[in-house]
């Protein structure tokens, strides 16, 4: 036990030819491969659900620039009453 106190490095390289020779894998190590499988599949989930959002914001915009433009469409084809001054269009 005086030795293993006094010479770390000596049972640290022990210990780490012991692991080498029988294929030992620390449970240290262990715990960190499966913490990073883990979080690799939420940074894929995570991605996924990024890019199907993206799609559903384009899906959005295309369908209110859709409605706008058909507000707009009937705007000008319905006749405005007599007392009703009509605001000048965004596009002039």
């Amino acid at each position: 036990m005086a030795l293993l106190k006094r010479h770390v490095d000596l049972k640290n390289e022990f210990y780490e030819r012991v692991r080498v020779e029988t294929h030992q894998v620390p449970e240290t190590e262990k715990r960190l491969r499966e913490t990073v499988t883990k979080l690799r599949k939420i940074i894929a989930n995570q991605r996924a659900e990024i890019e199907e959002l993206r799609q559903q914001v384009t899906r959005l915009a295309l369908a209110s620039a859709v409605l706008t433009q058909q507000d707009d469409t009937q705007a000008e084809h319905a006749p405005a009453p007599d007392n009703v001054v009509p605001f000048r269009s965004p596009k002039a």
